[in-house]
């Protein structure tokens, strides 16, 4: 596999897999958990998977969600990846944490309340095909909620990193951290869900807001928390905070902290 194809497949290591629960999960993932569960209308006692789960933020959220005395009522989080998947069982081992492709589940048609994934959709292989598979495993009746990140012009932190990784590093450092806002296009949601089942889809983008507590911290997070560890040496990381620090400034809150706009798409629907 090429460093290109690990990046649109959103492949990391167990060490990286460490730094993005430790740090991107503060900084970007932990606010939209009940925007996702709020969505798919999870309630105690359902049955919810968790598509694309890496270290379980979600699944975890939606644990607390669900619990209810002699229910059955539980959750199900799914992963490609193995490192998240180490994280994850360790930070909940109640969980029944599951390794496998979003394009075929190993889960039995109809057996699902819910099916929810956050920041997964962008790195599947088919993502039509991912689509279905959660469709099928939904009961009639269930609920699927899928966010994605919005178009990467309207985050305008990483716009302006992808542009400075492009100026220092060239098109293949730049292209890891442009995947994540490749499904930023609502129209082109609607008619990628349509294709794959769900032609009635409420798509809603909600205002998030990415946080570090410095530029430092941003950058080590992106190149150790992400594949491109495997593009950069000590040596570019280093020039890269050097000059993050003079290009980045404008997101820079007086306390030092970082700060800007991360605005999503929850695109959600009920299973005929």
């Amino acid at each position: 596999m090429n460093h290109k194809d690990k990046h649109d497949r959103g492949q990391v290591n167990r060490t990286a897999a460490d730094i993005y629960e430790e740090f991107f999960l503060p900084a970007l993932f932990q606010e939209w958990t009940d925007r996702v569960a709020d969505a798919a209308q999870v309630q105690a006692g359902d049955h919810v998977l968790d598509v694309a789960c890496g270290t379980g933020v979600l699944a975890r959220t939606v644990a607390t969600r669900i619990a209810n005395n002699g229910s059955g009522a539980r959750v199900v989080g799914l992963d490609v990846n193995e490192g998240m998947l180490a994280i994850a069982a360790r930070k909940a081992p109640d969980i029944d944490w599951r390794h496998g492709r979003a394009e075929d589940l190993p889960f039995d048609t109809d057996s699902f309340d819910a099916v929810v994934s956050q920041f997964g959709l962008m790195f599947f292989e088919d993502r039509e095909a991912a689509i279905r598979e959660m469709v099928r495993v939904l009961r009639p009746g269930g609920r699927i909620a899928v966010a994605v990140w919005d178009a990467l012009e309207n985050t305008p932190g990483y716009a302006a990193m992808v542009d400075l990784l492009q100026q220092l590093f060239g098109e293949e450092a730049a292209h890891g951290l442009r995947v994540p806002y490749i499904l930023g296009d609502k129209t082109a949601l609607q008619k990628l869900f349509a294709r794959a089942g769900l032609p009635q889809v409420a798509i809603t983008t909600h205002r998030g807001t990415a946080r570090y507590p410095s530029v430092k911290s941003w950058v080590y997070t992106d190149v150790y928390g992400w594949v491109l560890m495997d593009v950069l040496d000590e040596t570019q990381v280093d020039r890269l905070v050097a000059a993050a620090e003079q290009a980045l400034a404008r997101f820079v809150q007086p306390d030092g902290s970082v700060m800007f706009d991360a605005p999503a798409h929850i695109i959600s629907a009920t299973k005929a």
